[in-house]
């Protein structure tokens, strides 16, 4: 592991309500500084992100049916459309819960296949938020399974803004359940260098954090 290795795993994330154009300024500096893989953030600054990380790798993600997914899917699949011409490389978007909590499998695979297809012919990365932390393991293990039926490029374990983040046990599951044709992020509460390394080492390809950058200077000072 080096720094430039590290920093790829990261999605850095600014997605508070308040979030001013300085807040989004000083995190796409941030990201360019390091080398972080992408910024997550709400759809509404994707223009000024693109404008901000131009000419560098660092891709500029959009959430979608943030934080509850509670919209409809036509809703969530314009939201993202408009985000993916405002420049969104990558679409983080957030599940129908109730509907999974009811057993309508079939709204929820419509609605992934929705999306997915959208990022899909546009050469864009799609991403499931599953927010485990409101679900059964029966939940988890059905929302699996729709994924590979599906295909999207991840899943992901939360969204940061629910009663809890990720978990060992669950990305543990995710990896073991897709059996490597899905990629797995983890995101919420990851806040130490220990933590990243261990959801690393347990097969996660990309981390959404708010403190990806404290995370990259506790690396740092190891070196």
């Amino acid at each position: 592991m080096n720094a430039g290795i590290l920093a790829s795993y990261f999605d850095h994330t600014q997605l508070k309500a308040f979030a001013t154009r300085k807040d989004f300024e000083k995190l796409c500096a941030e990201s360019r500084k390091y080398g972080f893989a992408m910024v997550a953030i709400n759809p509404a600054p994707v223009k000024l992100c693109r404008e901000l990380l131009r000419g560098t790798s660092v891709h500029v993600g959009a959430a979608v049916g943030f934080p509850l997914g509670q919209i409809t899917v036509a809703q969530k699949k314009l939201e993202t459309q408009l985000a993916l011409e405002d420049g969104a490389d990558e679409i983080d978007y957030v599940i129908n819960i109730g509907a999974l909590k009811d057993r309508n499998y079939d709204l929820v695979a419509e609605e992934m296949n929705e999306i997915v297809s959208v990022c899909r012919e546009q050469k864009k990365v799609s991403k499931v938020i599953f927010e485990n932390c409101y679900l059964t393991e029966e939940e988890k293990h059905e929302l699996c399974a729709i994924a590979l039926d599906v295909g999207p490029d991840y899943i992901k374990t939360s969204t940061g803004f629910g009663t809890g983040g990720a978990t060992f046990q669950d990305v543990e599951r995710m990896v073991r359940e897709t059996r490597g044709k899905i990629k797995v992020k983890a995101a919420g509460g990851i806040r130490t260098l220990a933590d990243a390394l261990h959801y690393i080492d347990l097969g996660v390809s990309r981390i959404g954090s708010t403190a990806s950058v404290a995370i990259m200077e506790e690396f740092l000072k190891t070196k």
